[in-house]
């Protein structure tokens, strides 16, 4: 699958999310890369998730570099057999790395059945 179709593929997933969840969203950009860092990896979250910030955020007035969303898109690719698949699990990729973004660890997303 071309990069730019996979593109579509996160901001589809992303344009998913209800609105009123992706308002609450902050400082936390979504990039697809193409592999991941270490293996048997999907999606990552790297940052401070919602529930952990406190006032010193970014302190002094300062914006801190954005939270990161990596989507691995090589990955997802060879996971799936069908386009249909790929979408599903792009999806659930997505929700799973958003829900870290909001302090949701993995077991609980687990839980909620999407681990």
């Amino acid at each position: 699958m071309s990069l730019q179709r996979f593109e579509d593929l996160v901001a589809e997933a992303l344009d998913e999310i209800p609105e009123q969840v992706g308002e609450l969203m902050d400082n936390v950009v979504v990039l697809v890369v193409d592999e991941p860092p270490e293996p048997d990896l999907l999606g990552r979250y790297d940052g401070v998730p919602l529930t952990e910030r406190s006032e010193a955020y970014g302190g002094y007035g300062h914006l801190p570099m954005p939270d990161r969303i990596e989507i691995y898109r090589l990955p997802l690719c060879e996971l799936c057999a069908t386009e249909e698949e790929l979408v599903e699990q792009v999806r659930i990729t997505v929700v799973h790395e958003v829900a870290h973004h909001f302090g949701i660890d993995d077991d609980r997303l687990d839980d909620l059945g999407w681990a």
